[in-house]
């Protein structure tokens, strides 16, 4: 599966960012979706996922209550929905797909997208 995230961009703290991530090539529904963030110096970490129905989400500790994942199957399309960004929320974003795994271990997602930056300014 091809992934392509869009819809980073730089906004003050406490605005608002929605990522899109268009998927394409095989059948989007067989697969459970997360998004991660690698800020520069550091290592790629989990930001949330979402099953392949669409429902119990997981989410980081970090942005609990703040991030909202969703998923829109008949669209092929997964969205992060980022609210009360703060300036250590600044990275760049990847959408993932995974066949069997549901869970925060980057290394068990097969697809990824290229990254969208996101930068929030203080």
């Amino acid at each position: 599966v091809q992934l392509q995230a869009s819809g980073g961009g730089l906004v003050q703290a406490g605005g608002s960012l929605r990522l899109s991530c268009a998927a394409s090539g095989r059948t989007f529904s067989n697969y459970h979706m997360g998004w991660f963030r690698q800020a520069p110096g550091k290592e790629r970490e989990f930001v949330a996922a979402i099953s392949r129905s669409g429902g119990t989400p997981d989410y980081a500790y970090s942005v609990k209550g703040r991030i909202t994942i969703s998923r829109d199957n008949a669209k092929n399309m997964v969205y992060l929905q980022m609210n009360s960004l703060k300036p250590e929320d600044t990275a760049v974003y990847y959408c993932a797909a995974a066949s069997y795994y549901f869970g925060d271990y980057p290394a068990r997602y097969e697809y990824w997208g290229q990254g969208t930056q996101v930068t929030i300014s203080s």
